[in-house]
């Protein structure tokens, strides 16, 4: 289902100008972990000096890439799906079937992490997580954080998601800002 068929509220353009935002800004660790990596293999098979420190942020910047992007994918509509019978289904189908997808799959999954990453989280504070290779990384708990953010994130592009499936579906109770 195209997004750019689905009526707008005004929480889902908050929504979606501020995770374009996000997105736009969290591109850029990619082009920081590309930089990240050669910088380590280069160190590792030019300089024969193998450096933890690299290794780890190269973990951490991937992750920060992944959890703060899907929340990105998800606005933007461009996350992996198979469209074998869905693409061939009326804009109506496929708004029902995301309805139920959302509703059924995607929050639950969604507050089932939220409720057991925080308190993980939490834990590694608690006891200034750090690496335990020698020379690794501190502040763990800073790149466990995330976790939480990123689906944070991630659950308010759902919402706001949701907010125009509903205005398309039952516009009588939606408050359905305009038709684009």
């Amino acid at each position: 289902m195209s997004i750019l068929q689905l009526p707008h509220t005004a929480f889902s353009r908050w929504v979606d100008r501020s995770v374009t935002l996000i997105g736009r800004w969290t591109s850029y660790l990619w082009i920081i972990l590309l930089g990240v990596i050669v910088t380590n293999v280069l160190m590792r098979y030019v300089l024969d000096q193998g450096r933890i420190e690299f290794e780890e942020l190269q973990w951490h910047l991937y992750s920060a890439g992944f959890l703060l992007g899907l929340s990105y994918a998800q606005q933007a509509n461009a996350h992996v799906r198979v469209d074998l019978l869905y693409e061939r289904l009326s804009l109506r189908h496929q708004a029902w079937i995301e309805l139920y997808g959302i509703v059924l799959l995607l929050l639950p999954f969604i507050l089932l992490i939220l409720i057991y990453s925080v308190p993980f989280v939490m834990a590694s504070y608690a006891i200034s997580e750090r690496s335990q290779a020698p020379g690794g990384l501190g502040l763990r708990w800073l790149a466990k954080s995330l976790l939480p953010l990123g689906f944070s994130l991630l659950l308010l592009t759902t919402l706001a998601r949701l907010s125009r499936i509903w205005v398309y579906l039952f516009p009588k109770y939606g408050g359905y800002t305009d038709a684009s």
